[in-house]
């Protein structure tokens, strides 16, 4: 239902482990999983202001886009580990989700997403008429 879509995500982590630096946007890492007849999707914004964070679909493609702006240049930093810029992940939907239905919220540094599976997904019985006109219901 969800599929993964950053082959690159462990060669950003090795060059920002060498160089410090990414010459993508910094990856935000998510967990996902199914809850009954919706996927849960938390994206990990630790720190980031509500106001920061954008998310868009297109398609059956959905971008969460967030910033943590650069540190002061007035402040003598002590230390300044905490990634800063453009955070941005995309996420890539199947068919079966119903985008229109899509749920989020933002609440201790977790970004959450409630996706319904579509209708037309989900499991269903098809009646089959016998010869003799009587109707009996099979699990399709």
């Amino acid at each position: 239902m969800l599929m993964r879509t950053d082959p690159f995500r462990d060669l950003d982590r090795l060059t920002q482990q060498v160089f410090g630096t990414s010459a993508r946007p910094t990856v935000m890492p998510i967990d996902a999983w199914r809850e009954g007849d919706e996927f849960v999707v938390e994206f990990d914004l630790p720190g980031m202001k509500p106001d920061s964070l954008d998310l868009d679909i297109e398609r059956n493609v959905i971008t969460v886009r967030a910033e943590r702006p650069d540190v002061d240049t007035g402040r003598d930093m002590i230390a300044a580990e905490r990634p800063r810029g453009v955070f941005s992940r995309q996420l890539f939907l199947g068919e079966q989700l119903d985008t229109d239905r899509i749920q989020a919220d933002y609440t201790d540094g977790v970004l959450r997403l409630r996706i319904p599976v579509a209708e037309q997904a989900k499991p269903r019985k098809i009646e089959i008429a016998h010869g003799n006109g009587q109707r009996q219901a099979i699990d399709a």
